[in-house]
């Protein structure tokens, strides 16, 4: 895959030979033809690279795309004309407002005086973009892993939550249970101190004209039946 601003340095006139923006311009049909022979030049360049660039070493700060050069072993060259050489190049104040035909005849004028071939530049940018690229398939691979191990975690701990509720349900049904009890409890022996109370009441109003002794009805224990009733009563 080519990027289109490769093809911004590479011009191919009818006999393969590169033109300069200087030479006389050509017309529309051999503009278009030269466009496309020099995507299929930019081709040819990037083929010659490896698709997958190796990384040496490992990246200490994915911000840092030198970072990332260095590990996929991307040096300047000795000459120092770099993709980003060529790119501040092409944001200097003399030729950023000029024509792109202009501004590309003045980085290929330069690039020839410096005695350093477009394929270089090229190479340069081509390596750098695919070890972007390469970088970003081991970035995914390593985000697609944690996803799918915290996946994994948070299935783990959703199950331990799960058991945790249900112990937990579990106990607060028993609290429940016993607290059922304990008052069904306490209500069969207020019925028998009712009782008891009656008995000895009886035996004292023989000889009393005031009762001292208490007695009391005692109240049925609520419900989820008997509330039930009790609300649809009013």
């Amino acid at each position: 895959m080519t990027k289109k601003w490769y093809e911004l340095f590479v011009s191919v006139g009818a006999e393969g030979s590169a033109t300069e923006t200087g030479a006389a311009q050509p017309n529309a049909a051999t503009d278009a033809g030269a466009r496309r022979t020099a995507a299929q030049t930019v081709a040819e360049i990037a083929s010659q690279l490896p698709m997958e660039p190796q990384f040496t070493s490992s990246v200490k700060n994915p911000a840092s795309f030198d970072d990332i050069y260095r590990a996929a072993e991307i040096q300047t060259p000795p000459h120092g004309y770099t993709i980003y050489k060529i790119a501040e190049m092409l944001q200097s104040e003399h030729i950023r407002n000029l024509p792109a035909e202009v501004k590309r005849s003045s980085v290929l004028v330069a690039l020839d005086a410096a005695g350093v071939r477009l394929d270089e530049v090229i190479q340069d940018a081509v390596r750098r973009d695919r070890a972007l690229d390469t970088y970003e398939r081991v970035q995914q691979k390593a985000f697609e892993q944690l996803q799918e191990n915290k996946a994994k975690e948070n299935a783990g701990i959703q199950a331990d939550f799960d058991r945790y509720v249900a112990q937990q349900r579990a106990r607060m049904d028993a609290n429940n249970d016993a607290v059922a009890r304990e008052k069904e409890r306490l209500y069969g022996w207020r019925l028998n101190k009712q009782q008891e109370e009656q008995k000895i009441a009886d035996a004292v109003s023989y000889f009393t004209t005031e009762n001292p002794i208490t007695t009391s009805q005692t109240a049925a224990p609520s419900t989820p039946a008997n509330k039930a009733s009790s609300t649809s009563s009013k």
